[in-house]
């Protein structure tokens, strides 16, 4: 068969599960991994292309930066199109750096790299001035003629207020931000640390597991030392559950790998999930595909707290023994009194109420002399088909003479978890200081503001707004066609530069969305690109025709070639002519 078309080029989960059967009845073993690893990529690529979800507002609610009053026109040169973004405060909670994140859609169209291109401005409604805002575009998509992004952003609010922003795009000049944060990160994959103005935290190498935290003012560290069971000891030892019969405990921390992953890295937000069935201690002798689970931490600049969201997706009926979905164990004696939390929102400091044991939505510990705290909020803790869901974790100051834990024991007393039933968490882990007055009433205070969060959605600009003259431009030098080089000619170039990899089409380095930013700066050119993947680290194989290309260009003295990893690249990337050249 010749071909011509992308399905012609690759092989569909349907095709490969059939290969995968006959494989199974041939007892080719060997094949079958193969198959179930190509498979897993199939998958992957699947989900990346799957409807990414609703978005705030349409693709098609827009307006033209040149129908703009004259001075905001003028600050936002080199943008053509705008959207208004709405946050409504809706329970009389004044914010102020609150992190925010929505779902934006865009005519194709209209913008060619979202990452690139956005810039967020606030409306100053009282003195009629945009103020722009940090922000942070990530999880981009395509689907039906649109494209699709993720913002995120810090955001204040007055009490019972909508405020305005408005999300400029539409700029093919437009570079790379680099927006000053306390948000930190190093490592790679799965594997960082990271860190804000608040705390640094530590995610182990091997599984993605939260091993420390240490406290950025005082210099108090979480850890859990020993031997664990064997796996590398960390402080959050959660999902996991025992089987029937008390016979084995299968855990994510048992993980030699990640199996699934994402990061979403930025000056935003940190995000980090990882999926997939969790391991037994003696794996792969036993290997059940029974319980799906999913944990993912995400971290903020700005904000003393993280969080944590799980998933616990049962795929097959099954007894078991016992299920934990939040069990932090901190080694030493860091605090001095345990806190809880009712479903009645009011923070107790003390041992928690015998009948309240199975009731908790807050807990966690402080130090009545330093006012250090570690304190869990419990924001989400629901089941779908069980009924049995404990809302458990009593902590513990003295556990086994070693340190502190609370361990949350969802399900227990030997459940029938049936197919289809599904438990869900969202956890944020306080890290403020308990203050000495006040103290339960602050952390009431950031749980309600963490359950009531600022509302996005779509609005218009009032006719006969105020708008005033802004300091200062949008644009960067280079991003408002005044760049030394014109950007122009540059991205021109780059688009005679082929990966030379796909013989027979087309597939320029522009196109097939390799290129992730082109600065000038006299005439040097700066061009940031990646490769398709991991395969292929050597990236001069590209970047050096690249070089020599732009080396032609007049005013052009040099360039600088900057390879890098993240965000990762994907059929996302394309631009319409690449997915074109592919056959999607």
């Amino acid at each position: 068969m010749k071909e011509t078309q992308y399905a012609h080029r690759t092989d569909g989960m349907e095709e490969k599960l059939r290969l995968l059967e006959a494989a199974l009845r041939n007892r080719n073993f060997e094949l079958i991994q193969s198959l179930a690893e190509s498979l897993k990529d199939t998958a992957g690529l699947a989900r990346l292309q799957a409807e990414p979800g609703p978005p705030v507002m349409p693709a098609e609610a827009f307006g033209r930066v040149d129908e703009l009053p004259a001075p905001w026109r003028r600050w936002a040169r080199g943008w053509e199109f705008y959207k208004v973004l709405t946050l409504d405060e809706t329970v009389g909670l004044a914010r102020s750096g609150e992190p925010v994140e929505c779902l934006l859609s865009f005519p194709a169209g209209r913008i060619a790299a979202p990452f690139r291109e956005i810039r967020l401005a606030w409306m100053d409604e009282a003195a009629g001035q945009l103020r722009e805002i940090p922000c942070q575009v990530s999880q981009e998509a395509q689907q039906g003629g649109e494209r699709f992004c993720r913002l995120a952003f810090r955001a204040a609010s007055p009490a019972h207020v909508r405020t305005h922003y408005l999300v400029f795009y539409g700029n093919p000049d437009a570079e790379l931000t680099g927006y000053p944060t306390d948000l930190q990160v190093s490592g790679e994959g799965y594997g960082l640390d990271i860190q804000n103005e608040y705390f640094r935290a530590s995610l182990s190498r091997q599984m993605g597991q939260l091993e420390r935290l240490e406290y950025r003012h005082g210099g108090l560290v979480l850890h859990c030392s020993g031997e664990g069971h064997g796996e590398p000891p960390g402080i959050d030892w959660a999902h996991d559950y025992v089987t029937s019969n008390n016979f084995q405990k299968l855990r994510v921390t048992n993980w030699a790998d990640c199996p699934n992953y994402e990061v979403v890295r930025g000056p935003v937000c940190v995000k980090i999930r990882r999926w997939g069935f969790p391991h037994s201690t003696v794996h792969p002798l036993f290997t059940p595909s029974r319980i799906h689970m999913m944990v993912e931490y995400q971290f903020f600049a700005g904000v003393p707290y993280f969080v944590k969201q799980g998933t616990m997706e049962v795929i097959k009926d099954l007894e078991i023994t016992y299920l934990r979905d939040d069990e932090w164990v901190l080694s030493g004696f860091s605090f001095t009194d345990p806190v809880w939390m009712a479903a009645d929102g009011k923070l107790h400091i003390g041992p928690v109420e015998p009948a309240q044991r199975d009731n908790l939505w807050a807990v966690g510990f402080f130090h009545r002399e330093n006012r250090n705290a570690f304190i869990g909020l419990h924001l989400v803790h629901e089941a779908e088909r069980f009924d049995g869901l404990k809302h458990s974790g009593t902590p513990d100051l003295n556990y086994l003479k070693f340190g502190q834990i609370w361990s949350r024991w969802a399900a227990s007393g030997n459940p029938t978890l049936s197919t289809g039933a599904v438990l869900r968490q969202k956890n944020a882990y306080l890290l403020a200081p308990f203050p000495v007055q006040g103290g339960p009433e602050f952390v009431e205070g950031v749980r309600h503001r963490l359950l009531n969060p600022l509302v996005p959605g779509g609005g218009s600009l009032a006719r006969g707004l105020k708008a005033a003259e802004v300091s200062g431009t949008l644009a960067r030098p280079g991003e408002a066609g005044d760049s030394p080089i014109p950007k122009a000619a540059l991205w021109s170039a780059l688009r005679e530069c082929k990966d030379d990899q796909l013989y027979t089409i087309d597939a320029n380095v522009v196109d097939m969305g390799y290129i992730y930013d082109v600065r000038v700066r006299g005439g040097l050119v700066h061009i940031v690109m990646t490769m398709p993947h991991r395969g292929r680290p050597r990236y001069r194989f590209l970047g050096n025709p690249i070089r020599q290309r732009l080396l032609k260009l007049p005013g052009v003295s040099e360039v600088l070639l900057e390879h890098v990893w993240e965000p990762a690249w994907s059929v996302h990337r394309l631009t319409e002519a690449g997915r074109r050249a592919v056959g999607i």
